[in-house]
């Protein structure tokens, strides 16, 4: 299997993408932004195309525009919570721009297939080399804010009081959900963002207490499900978003069984 460029290429990617996913997604779920997160990659779907549009990569569009609805979404605060419809009309909106520029780039079709449902056998070396760049930037960021968007995310009220600003942490922390999100995208698509950055973190909440320990569980869960994944893709030649999709939610309801099970025998 390791002796093709492109699944060498795929086990890196899948690699950078779970920890990048699984690191950031931990927060966003203890943040209660799942829904947020889901929005930007819908946005992102619309700078992908946008950008084959007037001739710039699809990853070039796709991250700027995650960024910039990132950085939207941080800067309504805890509004954003209160704002569902809100976020979900954009999200609507983002994937009807996206079908327009198809409309107009009709030779783009194949690619807007690959964005929407995920196609990490196709990532190129020169992509790997920009997400290896773009996950470490976004971890170096994490960890340096880590503890104080704990505090934040926890007692933000108390935060607050103390001169830490939740505003500022989550604009931040929503400019990283973008770039985790980007890169997601390259793996799982945009449809399917939820089953990296969000099952894999859901089912560490699940066993662990301390959040170290969540944060641990959440990558290699991640990292779990998208190696497997791989595997059973190319041994059974079934999609490999399909396998990943459906480890995480097999994970998932295994450790809520195991919960329920462990508070019945108490």
């Amino acid at each position: 299997m390791l002796q093709y460029d492109f699944m060498v290429n795929a086990f890196a990617a899948t690699f950078i993408v779970a920890v990048v996913a699984g690191s950031i997604g931990y927060f966003m779920v203890l943040r209660g932004q799942t829904f947020a997160g889901h929005a930007m990659s819908h946005v992102g779907f619309a700078g992908a195309t946008g950008a084959v549009l007037i001739g710039l990569s699809p990853l070039t569009g796709l991250t700027f525009f995650t960024l910039l609805a990132g950085l939207g979404i941080g800067l309504m605060g805890e509004r954003a919570q209160s704002r569902d419809i809100a976020i979900g009309i954009v999200l609507s909106l983002s994937l009807g721009l996206g079908l327009l520029f198809l409309h107009f780039y009709t030779s783009f079709a194949g690619q807007a297939t690959a964005l929407l449902f995920g196609n990490v056998l196709g990532v190129a070396r020169d992509t790997l080399w920009i997400m290896l760049v773009m996950g470490a930037l976004a971890l170096v960021i994490l960890a340096v804010i880590a503890r104080p968007l704990t505090f934040a995310s926890l007692q933000p009220e108390l935060a607050e009081a103390k001169g830490i600003s939740p505003k500022i942490l989550g604009t931040i922390f929503m400019m990283l959900v973008a770039l985790a999100v980007a890169e997601s995208v390259q793996v799982v698509g945009v449809l399917l963002v939820f089953s990296l950055m969000v099952a894999p973190p859901a089912t560490a909440m699940l066993l662990a207490r301390r959040i170290s320990t969540g944060i641990a569980l959440a990558v290699l869960f991640a990292l779990a499900q998208a190696w497997i994944g791989l595997v059973l893709a190319y041994y059974t030649n079934w999609p490999t978003t399909f396998w990943i999709t459906l480890l995480g939610a097999v994970a998932y309801l295994a450790a809520n069984g195991v919960v329920h099970l462990t508070q019945n025998m108490r």
